[in-house]
């Protein structure tokens, strides 16, 4: 996998390091590469424009923009390292090449895994991390879908507040989906990993999960997995109300199996509540 591979790209630095490095061209389909030093580079370079769709990057769920894929340059390694090196991970060199493998759009570089079969690096010439995005943009992610605490309640001050968010695919996922580009089939995952919450009092807390549901029967009990207790009320405010704002934080895990490599990225997303908070009048 390209993004665990930063190890096995050490380990073949002494060898690459006095090789020129390649050069993709800026035309679409083809490179041109430096076949001088220890290195027999075989290079390309392709860029391609998708369609429209997928999400947002903050409240809206649809729309997006037409964006030029991310090209990679891969060089293949001359000599190729011995079988014992660890860039080889659980392949052979009976099975295919290691290659390195420069995408500047997106920062990823390391060495990757080339099958025997594979049409060279001009079938892979795509980054597959960008052909994962794409994937993405066709998934309907949204801001968290806040359960607690409710719009319509009424919270004492100092009482422990139960914060969570309602597990629905689109808030929350597991959703999953396919994107090609390229000759590059990569599919990708997407599921909330944790949430930011701003209560609006100046106190912010990062929750992983969705939160617990609140029980009546669990009385004035804390919760175990994302609570807060607000010190003053909100008679002050606008609307007598704190204006919140809970921030998803999407962890994308993507692979593209006919290149033996995978990553993770991900997407924000968020959503605005409100809450009322008031004082506990207590009658002697």
């Amino acid at each position: 996998m390209l993004r665990q591979a930063a190890a096995a790209a050490v380990l073949l630095a002494a060898g690459l390091a006095s090789a020129t490095p390649a050069h993709a061209d800026t035309g679409r389909g083809g490179g041109v590469c430096d076949n001088s030093g220890l290195l027999v580079t075989v290079c390309a370079h392709e860029t391609t424009t998708p369609g429209t769709g997928g999400a947002k990057p903050a409240h809206a769920t649809t729309g997006g923009k037409k964006t030029a894929e991310a090209p990679c340059t891969y060089t293949r390694a001359d000599p190729q390292p011995p079988a014992a090196n660890l860039a080889w991970e659980d392949h052979t060199p009976k099975d295919g090449a290691l290659y390195q493998v420069e995408c500047p759009d997106t920062g990823r570089a390391g060495i990757v895994f080339v099958p025997n079969g594979t049409a060279g690096p001009a079938a892979p010439a795509i980054d597959p991390e960008s052909v994962a995005r794409q994937a993405v943009a066709s998934m309907r992610l949204e801001g968290p879908a806040v359960a607690s605490p409710r719009a319509s309640g009424r919270y004492p001050v100092g009482a422990p507040m139960w914060m969570w968010v309602r597990r629905t695919p689109t808030a929350y996922g597991p959703q999953t989906a396919t994107a090609t580009a390229g000759g590059v089939t990569v599919s990708a995952t997407a599921q909330v990993h944790s949430i930011r919450w701003d209560m609006g009092d100046g106190n912010t807390i990062t929750c992983l999960g969705p939160g617990t549901p609140y029980d009546k029967q669990l009385g004035k009990t804390i919760s175990p997995g994302c609570g807060h207790r607000y010190q003053h009320s909100s008679t002050d405010r606008p609307g007598k109300r704190y204006k919140g704002h809970a921030t998803a934080t999407w962890a994308v895990t993507w692979t593209a199996p006919a290149l033996g490599d995978s990553g993770q990225f991900t997407e924000i997303r968020h959503a605005d509540w409100t809450v009322r908070v008031v004082e506990v009048q207590v009658l002697n």
